[in-house]
């Protein structure tokens, strides 16, 4: 037996053994607030966590006494028991640990003499209330209230109790007339311990749908920069490739460096050239030959032909674009399949 433990009465000691038993057994060891948790809620969390995770209640001085036994980083946790801390243990990771408590919070009425979590609003709108002292109740804790189609009404939406200010009795009367429950009951995480390490709410509370898009904007990034710098990667490599082929062509055609895989774009180009100035000849007397004319006379019909070169270059500029956009998406389905 430790030494921290010799005093203590057998059944304190068997707790601190229980404790400590528990916490081997467990990836996870945590501290949660049971403050303000009626005992049927307290049920239902236990039923809600079975199977996940197991809430322990006693002492804060025996969790002390078995944490001090333990050592190490665990050891830690003690400085952040408060009030009426209890022990959750899980194999859960402590991210998920958080997520799942806060999806078993409820809402509750609130009690004279609680913080608000977050303003409180009462919105406008009719009531179940028939005319009585309840307008009067309302109104002397600036609800406007109204009597109206034989109703009470809430005249305005009006928010009476700002995030952080204390809710008097009146006010509490008022809101659990009007079914309005701003409390949140459940288990607050306080700490927790995992793999050496201590995690506190502010680090596991996290946005996961922003994280995610993080991520994705991080891993975006990164293609482009590799694609643009090329810097070959196993991810990358084809469209640095397919990218440099265009490059390549794109300089064959405009510096008329005739190679097999080029030429025909080059005539091509030349040959619009030729139409258009042609066009602008025959605009101004010049007499064309049959096979000039006609071919000038299809593009004063269609006088877009004129810009035929620049939207085929626009348009194979979208095809490439178009490339690299599923070349970048087929990479970025490997990252995506790691958040399902």
């Amino acid at each position: 037996m430790a030494v921290y433990t010799m005093h203590l009465p057998q059944w304190k000691r068997n707790e601190v053994a229980e404790i400590k038993r528990c916490s081997e057994e467990h990836e996870v060891v945590g501290l949660v607030d049971m403050y303000g948790i009626p005992a049927s809620q307290v049920q239902q969390i236990r039923q809600n966590l079975r199977g996940v995770a197991t809430v322990k209640m006693t002492r804060n001085t025996l969790i002390e006494h078995a944490m001090t036994e333990m050592g190490d980083k665990v050891e830690d946790l003690k400085g952040h028991l408060s009030g009426q801390s209890a022990l959750i243990f899980t194999n859960e990771n402590p991210f998920k640990l958080y997520k799942l408590l806060e999806q078993t919070k409820t809402k509750m009425a609130a009690k004279p003499g609680e913080t608000a979590p977050e303003d409180i609003i009462v919105p406008k709108g009719p009531t179940s209330f028939k005319p009585g002292p309840i307008v009067g109740e309302l109104q002397q804790v600036g609800i406007p209230a109204a009597i109206e189609g034989g109703k009470v009404k809430i005249r305005e939406t009006k928010t009476v109790v700002k995030k952080g200010e204390v809710i008097n009795k009146k006010m509490a009367e008022a809101l659990v007339k009007l079914s309005i429950k701003p409390m949140d009951v459940g288990l607050i995480l306080q700490a927790a311990y995992y793999k050496e390490s201590i995690f506190t709410p502010d680090l596991l509370a996290i946005d996961e749908e922003q994280y995610y898009n993080n991520v994705v904007l991080a891993a975006q990034q990164a293609f482009n920069l590799s694609v643009n710098a090329a810097i070959p990667t196993p991810v990358t490599i084809s469209t640095i490739i397919s990218k440099a082929v265009r490059e390549a062509r794109s300089l064959g055609v405009e510096a008329s460096i005739y190679e097999k895989d080029i030429a025909d774009l080059i005539i091509g180009r030349a040959f619009r050239e030729m139409l258009t100035v042609a066009l602008a000849a025959s605009e101004s007397g010049y007499e064309l030959d049959e096979a000039t004319r006609k071919a000038a006379a299809a593009v004063s019909a269609a006088p877009a032909a004129v810009a035929e070169a620049p939207a085929a270059q626009a348009e194979e500029k979208e095809e490439e674009e178009e490339e690299e956009k599923e070349d970048e998406e087929g990479g970025m389905a490997g990252l995506g399949a790691l958040f399902g």
